[in-house]
């Protein structure tokens, strides 16, 4: 095999269409864009419209809401930890907490706060500080000799005390 020889497989790479090059192209005049009006044209369209009769959307109810003052935890389960002591990333004779999470790679960003889930096993002793913890997670790191302490979440310097 020589250097000249290399190429794409056959159909990997497909040229992009020149329309409105005259009839003989097949995608001349109108470009495939069919006849006049609003779809012809670029940047508007009608998604939602059913002919004047009430759309879709608007004829089924509102439901629910999004509560914006919501707080989003970082979740990390109790096999998590368990993976990350096992491979050396964590440290079980210190602390843990949402900064040591996040430089162990257990998580990726500490979001709101950390909360602990109780899937999986723990067998080293920790002491874990998170900002909401299951009961579960609680109980299997209490009888595994360690220690929960739940910190109060993050306040924005918006909110008026």
């Amino acid at each position: 095999m020589k250097l000249t020889d290399i190429a794409d497989n056959a159909g990997s790479r497909k040229k992009r269409m020149r329309v409105g090059r005259g009839i003989g192209s097949g995608k001349g005049k109108t470009s495939g864009r069919g006849g006049k009006g609003q779809t012809a044209r670029s940047g508007v369209r009608i998604k939602g419209f059913e002919g004047g009769q009430m759309p879709l959307h608007r004829r089924l109810p509102k439901r629910g809401f999004n509560n914006i003052f919501a707080l989003d935890f970082a979740e990390v389960n109790l096999d998590r930890l368990q993976a990350a002591i096992d491979a050396g990333k964590l440290d079980a004779a210190s602390a843990i907490n949402a900064e040591t999470l996040v430089k162990a790679r257990v998580l990726r960003r500490a979001k709101d706060g950390v909360r602990l889930l109780g899937r999986g096993e723990i067998k080293a002793k920790l002491t874990v500080e998170v900002h909401g913890a299951s009961k579960s997670a609680i109980e299997a790191i209490e009888k595994a000799g360690g220690s929960v302490k739940i910190l109060a979440p993050k306040k924005d310097e918006g909110e008026a005390a």
